[in-house]
């Protein structure tokens, strides 16, 4: 399986960093550092994965890029 892409924003109103992973349905993580915030996405990425086949639902294939910027 293709890696999912990855999301990471500073939030005002949290005080920290939120990683997201857009192609999983509230799949998103909180942390200090933008390093700290992709570890911990990487923890709710494998449980997300985990529930859904536990579950018998279906996983997502990676589809969302982000749209790619030319210089001019």
């Amino acid at each position: 399986m293709k890696d999912y892409h990855i999301n990471i924003f500073w939030s005002d109103e949290d005080g920290g960093y939120i990683a997201a992973i857009p192609d999983l349905d509230a799949c998103s993580a909180f942390g200090a550092t933008p390093a700290e915030a992709l570890a911990e996405l990487e923890r709710a990425r494998a449980a997300w994965l985990e529930a859904a086949r536990r579950e018998g639902k279906p996983i997502p294939v990676p589809r969302y890029r982000p749209q790619a910027f030319r210089a001019f």
